[in-house]
């Protein structure tokens, strides 16, 4: 026996022997969990107020948690945490008991709904065909604030964009925690049968405090890439039914505008706008669901994130906010971007068909559009293109699951405008060759049209002379139909320390993606990386991970594009932080010097970049969020063909103030000097203050102001000395859930350049929507 053991105090060493008596036995338990479960038939009122005062919580089903997966690795969790669960036909309850040895730490904020990812939250993951394909995720905080997300190992990720309506409720008591859930089985879709069902299932509790503890009533294998395949199973279910699952949802928009061109005359120009819509809901069989619209409402709610477009050549990408296109989109979801409904602008109908039968998953939808917008991709750039005729737009998507490891699927894309048509097709397959071992392949074709004279829209003088061209202007440059491939095959090795990725990529020089985002082409791109992690449990650091990879991407001549090697070390740790070091070596080339050819050699200056990142993120205190990302090093000038000197710096803070007061500040700056000078400084900065009364309303308060400053002098070409853009946007909605609810706002833009010497208004509106859902 060693000295240090002997030297150790009584009550050390009785802790000790406990500690060293229980590991054999937990690491036992491991592999005695139980994974099944049956779920009690209960009848019954139950009132979803957070008290489990009902008599069938005393019959339920009880489950404990009793897993840290992460950061820990199936360790016993510091805390209990029991569910209770039970169903009657028609509705899923799930409650659970998180208690807390300190009450007044648990986190728990009003907020919107899908907005509580950091606070303490429990919940449930459900796979209602037991597939492991897709699963539905349904979390709350201690004060019944709802999230719900789609989970798709498909394409392996996480979508809260879904929403559902569901009941909750919290109550937070000395003992800690709990929450009282009520799920409607019509919902969700399933296979409607007279016989026992079982659901896949895995019951959780986020516990953030110095670390975010995941804790689960199941161990996790991490060196099993599949996280589906490995939750439990509830049975039950017997007498599960949908009912009708119909929603019938009319609305009323109205709204009134002002706008004006500051360097006319200053006059106003108002336009007035009320609107009726209606959408339906309508679920046709258990297994298949029916969405349509009807002059719907498409304003964006919530302004877009910020984003700098300042010596960027490729569109920017936003994300979809409208709930149309967010119902079941994960159904329309592929290795390639094939359905970007961002390019869908402003439709008077839409309708949209999804459904899972058996090994068969399939979705459709159609829509019009008062005109076509879409990407005209390039391999040094991309623009965005605008047909002024009204547009068809369709997507189709099929799925196969051959067995459990195999999958195969189909994708087709219509857009038509007038003489515009792209259409696109093709397979795909996903073959999880072992549970590390994943290969998805994907193969399409497209055909397109473009009418004859838009290309001059992407000309300087319509392109008279060879200087007056550009990269979108010859990809828009054809006179009839033109066809071209495109293909993706992605490999991952994932284990517990180590993984491996390779991807092999071509988009042809006419392969065109019109529905989705798809801003290459006549490019091929190769890409090999991985990465490897140290888990660590009794030290302030839990991970430590080196990854990196190296890619190289030519045309269809096999023209150098671009190589580059990069390398990045993370750590994870206390206080909920994460940091991370990077270091980037980059062979790229510039623009084209004769931009009426589109050849890369002898064309362009191939430059070398080398440049380092850091990002970090932590919490000092609960309330406080704290994020840092800095880029220094070189960058090429694109707007005068030159290698700069870039610094970018993007601090952010969010900042919980209260439970009910937030704010979230993202700052952008961006400078770029050359020959010693500097080009161009630009700021941009997006403030996001919301108050949220209770679980149903809030006022939110956004306002989005960039500020570029460039040297004239160091241009080749006229610019702005300086610009300034302010929009603003006041917002109170009340939502009763997530289909009944009023908004109304006011909103305003203003802007400065060397024409206008001061910030001046452009825009204001203010808008009101309301819409109620009829539920049966």
């Amino acid at each position: 026996m060693s000295y240090l053991f002997l030297c150790l105090p009584g009550k050390r060493l009785f802790t000790l022997m406990l500690l060293l008596l229980s590991a054999p036995l937990f690491a036992q338990n491991l592999q005695l969990v139980d994974k099944q479960h049956a779920i009690p038939n209960l009848n019954g009122q139950i009132e979803i107020d957070g008290i489990l005062s009902e008599s069938q919580w005393q019959q339920a089903q009880r489950i404990e948690l009793n897993f840290v997966t992460r950061p820990s690795e199936n360790t016993a969790p510091p805390i209990k945490t029991e569910v209770l669960i039970f169903e009657d036909g028609e509705t899923l309850y799930v409650a659970f008991k998180a208690s807390d040895p300190k009450p007044e730490d648990i986190r728990a904020h009003y907020r919107d709904r899908d907005s509580v990812w950091n606070d303490d939250i429990v919940g449930i993951v459900l796979d209602t065909f037991n597939d492991r394909r897709l699963a539905y995720e349904f979390f709350v905080n201690a004060h019944g604030i709802q999230i719900d997300a789609i989970q798709n190992e498909m394409i392996g990720e996480e979508n809260d964009s879904w929403d559902a309506i569901w009941q909750s409720a919290g109550t937070i008591d000395e003992q800690g925690y709990q929450v009282e859930i009520a799920i409607p089985l019509r919902i969700m879709n399933f296979v409607e049968s007279t016989e026992q069902k079982t659901w896949a299932a895995e019951f959780l509790r986020f516990y953030p405090r110095q670390d975010r503890l995941r804790i689960s009533n199941l161990p996790q294998d991490r060196n099993n890439a599949c996280y589906l395949c490995q939750i439990g199973e509830i049975n039950g279910f017997k007498e599960a039914k949908q009912g009708k699952n119909l929603a019938i949802v009319p609305s009323l928009v109205t709204g009134k505008s002002r706008s004006r061109n500051p360097t006319d005359d200053l006059k106003w120009q108002d336009a007035d706008n009320t609107e009726v819509g209606l959408d339906l809901k309508w679920g046709i069989t258990p297994e298949v669901s029916l969405q349509a619209t009807l002059n719907p409402d498409f304003s964006q709610v919530e302004a877009d994130s910020a984003q700098l477009s300042i010596n960027n050549t490729f569109a920017l990408f936003f994300n979809e906010k409208r709930p149309f296109f967010l119902e079941n989109a994960d159904y329309f979801s592929s290795n390639f971007d094939l359905v970007y409904t961002r390019n869908i602008n402003a439709p008077d109908y839409g309708t949209k068909v999804t459904g899972r039968m058996d090994e068969h998953t399939f979705g459709l939808f159609v829509a019009n559009d008062e005109q076509a917008t879409f990407l005209v991709p390039g391999n040094l750039g991309s623009s965005i293109a605008q047909i002024d005729e009204k547009s068809t737009n369709m997507a189709l998507r099929y799925r196969y699951d051959v067995s459990d490891d195999l999958a195969i699927g189909w994708t087709n894309t219509v857009r038509e405008a007038g003489p515009y048509h792209n259409y696109v097709y093709g397979f795909d397959s996903k073959y999880q060759i072992s549970a590390q071992d994943t290969l998805k392949v994907q193969l399409l074709k497209s055909d397109t049209a473009y009418p004859e004279d838009l290309y001059k829209e992407f000309c300087a003088n319509n392109c008279e002379n060879d200087n007056d061209f550009s990269e979108a202007a010859l990809r828009l440059q054809k006179y009839q139909n033109f066809s071209d491939t495109g293909y993706r095959i992605n490999y991952n090795h994932d284990e517990r320390n180590w993984d491996a990725r390779a991807m092999l990529q071509s988009r042809g020089a006419d392969f065109r993606t019109d529905l989705g985002f798809g801003p290459l082409a006549d490019h091929q791109q190769k890409v090999i990386g991985g990465g490897y992690n140290w888990y660590n449990e009794k030290t302030w650091w839990n991970k430590i991970r080196i990854s990196g990879d190296w890619d190289i991407s030519h045309n269809d001549a096999g023209e150098l594009l671009e190589q580059e090697s990069e390398i990045y070390l993370g750590m994870q740790g206390q206080l909920q932080s994460y940091f991370e070091l990077g270091y980037l070596e980059r062979k790229r080339v510039g623009l084209r010097h004769d931009p009426s050819k589109l050849a890369i050699s002898n064309n362009t200056t191939l430059f070398n970049e080398r440049f380092v990142t850091l990002y970090g993120e932590f919490r000092p205190i609960s309330p406080l969020y704290l994020e840092l990302f800095v880029r220094l090093g070189d960058e090429i000038d694109f707007d005068n063909n030159r290698l700069g000197r870039q610094t970018q710096l993007v601090p952010s803070i969010g900042w919980n103030i209260g439970q009910h007061l937030q704010i979230n500040l993202t700052h952008v700056y961006k400078k770029l000097e050359v020959q010693e000078q500097p080009l161009f400084s630009a700021n941009l900065s997006d403030l996001r203050i919301t108050y949220q009364f209770d679980q149903r309303q809030f006022l939110r308060f956004i306002a989005i102001y960039s500020d570029i400053e460039r040297n004239p002098d160091l241009y080749a070409f006229s610019v702005d000395k300086r610009s300034r853009d302010l929009s603003a946007q006041l917002l109170y909605s009340y939502k009763v859930n997530p289909l009944t609810k009023f908004f109304v706002g006011y909103s305003n833009a203003a802007q400065q350049n060397d024409v206008i010497n001061s910030l001046t208004n452009t825009e204001h509106s203010v808008f009101m929507k309301f819409s109620y859902a009829w539920l049966n």
